[in-house]
């Protein structure tokens, strides 16, 4: 954390002093005080210990080190699609997904002063995302590694005339004044996160649709990847996404990363689950959990 500025350094000090006398309660994510994901942490799990790690990989490592119970981690993101690294990381960590949250994505305008601001200091996607605000009002954007820890360094700055695009928790961490509010250009901004654990979990009976997320690598002959999908069609299993990634150095090994309604244990998952481990290389459940908002 000895990247970000020295309000946020303080406030993750004193989080992760919290998260360590209480590790059962400790929900990691990555980001500095007052990110997106920090909130994502808090509207997931209200009474949660939020630790912050500069890193996915870091937060990662706190939940398989014990220093946190869960770690939620930003997967897709509605206007930009896939988060970049998580489909390599999620293999890689060990964990499994237990659980999905959604968060609606809203970006807002802070300052540390009553004088109008003229520059704002965000991560280049919510610049981006809050061009035409920007334009209307003469405000010039300059871009840093992320919003919350943009807060916290014109927190430490205190320029005139120098804001940030940031959520709003990030303003009250900070001692910010709240300038203007939801001034992204677009209101369908939707972030979905998932929950990762080190010991898998069943969803209850009963509990509702459950998702299945895992990865795949289909023989590289002919009709492949027909072949291995064939089974969930033929069974009536909803497929609500499919996305392909290259492993290594190789063009010819192809992966996939799939979500799935329902769950093992379910007669016709499976039997699509049986008709893919034949057609392909290899199979990995990464994880059942409740769906926590229907897919239409």
């Amino acid at each position: 954390m000895e990247n970000y500025p020295l309000p946020a350094r303080t406030l993750v000090a004193d989080m992760a002093q919290k998260a360590a006398a209480n590790p059962a309660r400790a929900i990691a994510y990555q980001g500095a005080p007052g990110a997106n994901s920090h909130l994502a942490a808090l509207g997931y799990a209200p009474d949660c210990v939020p630790l912050p790690c500069f890193s996915f990989e870091d937060a990662i490592d706190a939940v398989r080190g014990g220093q946190a119970d869960r770690a939620i981690i930003p997967i897709e993101n509605s206007l930009h699609g896939r988060v970049a690294d998580m489909h390599f990381l999620l293999p890689e960590s060990g964990l499994h997904i237990v659980d999905e949250y959604f968060l609606r994505i809203r970006h807002c305008l802070m300052a540390p002063g009553d004088m109008p601001v003229t520059s704002a200091i965000s991560h280049v996607q919510a610049l981006g995302q809050c061009r035409h605000y920007l334009r209307e009002r003469g405000i010039r954007p300059i871009a840093y590694a992320d919003t919350a820890g943009a807060a916290a360094l014109v927190a430490e700055n205190r320029i005139p005339g120098e804001g940030a695009i940031a959520p709003y928790l990030a303003a009250e961490l900070y001692g910010l004044r709240l300038i203007a509010e939801n001034i992204e250009d677009s209101d369908d901004n939707m972030t979905r996160f998932v929950v990762l654990s080190r010991d898998p979990h069943t969803p209850d009976a009963g509990i509702g649709p459950v998702m299945t997320t895992f990865l795949f690598e289909v023989k590289n002959i002919p009709a492949a990847l027909y072949k291995a999908m064939g089974g969930f069609a033929t069974n009536g299993v909803n497929m609500t996404k499919l996305e392909s990634y290259q492993r290594g150095a190789s063009f010819a090994a192809t992966e996939f990363y799939c979500d799935i309604e329902g769950m093992p244990g379910d007669p016709a998952v499976d039997r699509a689950l049986a008709e893919l481990e034949f057609h392909s290389k290899s199979v990995r459940i990464l994880g059942s959990y409740r769906q926590a908002r229907p897919r239409t």
